[in-house]
């Protein structure tokens, strides 16, 4: 994750009243106290800002900040002192691409797997299984989609087990939770991999699950699931149903966070521009009230980088070039390490097809396929929503450039990469 956290509240306002970074810095400098303290903010102060480089502005540009937006600086995503998370769990210092070690080396340890064998309940199972359940969600961004398929339905296979055993009255909703979670993981990868049916049965699982126990953010993501696949599958208008009945039950949880940024996003495929920034303005806000998540790699949290990254490919189909590529080159800059490799390899990809776009739409042909084999040329992704996104920009392609060689050398890659998901076999791409 990126070394500061991003001020998304910030950023959203100015979205909203859709102004460049400059033209904000004007309008401060503009402000009373702007003028009486001959402020002289500039595009790069306010990417700062931004950025969460700096997390409290002198005081002349707070108060300038109030008199131009009306709201206090914390309003606006300033604090003067750093959040931190509230979980504290040895698994903190794993890295993603040690998830799956890790989670394989817990089942291991406290005689875990002989309890799981002896469909039985010991001291500290519970709380094992939770850890072991955390450790694989973190593997998601980067574990080969098949390996961490097979991984996860292997454990729900043993912790079903558990279910038939003896059990008190907690003890079976706290099961069922951990039982739900992995269920919903599951869903993720079946769909990762094009797996529709499968994807489906999972998700309605998951939230009979939440139902069962009355867990709203279970249920939620369970709906932001819904909304997800329509999204990939073009029904637009059902992503914003899906989307607000999740948050009907999600409450204030990365939930929320999710459901909202994916009411934007259908909200923007529609074309609606002034609710899909007013979705993720509000997405800001729910953001900004939950504690900093000690694992923002961890696919059921919600982090600041995220927002940025769906920002970006809400604004690519609202024809926003300019705020479309702001966006998407800052989510590859907070996700991509010293050695070049990512640590958020599917957000990545979404990013350079952003990209891709934005240079097609301006002419610039080279550019544009660039971004697009790049995307193709990561590792982990979601096939089927590469293959969605990538149909986005095979279309401005194809509509803009014809007969060019390139768009035809971008055709064929794309072809490729549907016959893949339609075959179920991804590994064609490789």
């Amino acid at each position: 994750m990126p070394e500061n956290i991003p001020n998304v509240q910030l950023r959203a306002w100015r979205n909203e009243h859709q102004l460049t970074r400059a033209e904000m810095a004007d309008r401060i400098n503009s402000t009373q106290i702007g003028i009486s303290e001959r402020l002289t903010c500039d595009e790069e102060r306010i990417r700062r800002w931004e950025a969460g480089e700096v997390r409290w502005p002198r005081s002349p540009y707070r108060l300038a900040l109030t008199q131009l937006t009306g709201l206090q600086p914390e309003a606006l995503g300033f604090s003067q002192t750093r959040q931190t998370g509230s979980r504290l769990i040895e698994a903190t210092a794993i890295l993603p691409m040690d998830a799956l070690r890790a989670e394989a080396e817990l089942y291991g340890t406290m005689e875990l797997a002989q309890q799981l064998q002896a469909s039985d309940v010991g001291t500290g199972t519970l709380e094992a299984l939770a850890e072991a359940v955390d450790l694989l969600c973190r593997a998601y961004p980067v574990v080969p989609a098949t390996t961490l398929r097979d991984r996860t339905q292997k454990r729900l296979a043993q912790v079903n087990k558990l279910l038939a055993g003896r059990l008190t009255l907690d003890q079976h909703r706290e099961l069922l939770v951990i039982t739900g979670w992995l269920t919903a993981l599951l869903g993720c990868v079946h769909y990762d991999l094009g797996e529709r049916e499968e994807a489906e049965t999972a998700r309605r699982a998951a939230f009979e699950m939440g139902r069962q126990v009355g867990h709203g953010e279970l249920m939620g993501w369970a709906h932001e699931m819904s909304a997800w696949f329509a999204l990939v599958e073009g029904r637009y208008e059902d992503v914003v149903t899906a989307a607000r009945m999740g948050q009907a039950v999600a409450g204030q949880t990365s939930a929320m966070v999710q459901l909202t940024l994916q009411e934007a996003r259908g909200l923007a495929r529609i074309g609606d521009r002034r609710e899909a920034d007013r979705a993720l303005t509000r997405g800001a806000g729910v953001l900004s009230r939950l504690p900093m998540p000690d694992n923002p790699d961890h696919h059921f949290v919600f982090d600041h980088a995220k927002w940025v990254f769906y920002a970006a490919t809400c604004y690519t189909w609202l024809a926003d070039d300019d705020r479309a590529e702001e966006h998407a080159r800052e989510t590859i800059q907070m996700h991509t390490r010293p050695d070049g490799t990512s640590n958020a390899p599917m957000r990545v990809a979404d990013a350079h097809i952003d990209l891709g776009i934005v240079h097609a739409r301006r002419g610039d042909l080279d550019a544009a396929v660039e971004q697009g084999i790049a995307a193709f040329d990561i590792d982990r992704r979601s096939l089927t929503d590469l293959v969605n996104r990538a149909g986005d920009l095979d279309r401005v392609l194809r509509q803009r450039y014809r007969n060019e060689a390139l768009a035809d050398e971008f055709h064929e890659r794309f072809m490729m990469a549907r016959r893949a998901l339609t075959t179920r076999h991804p590994e064609l791409l490789d």
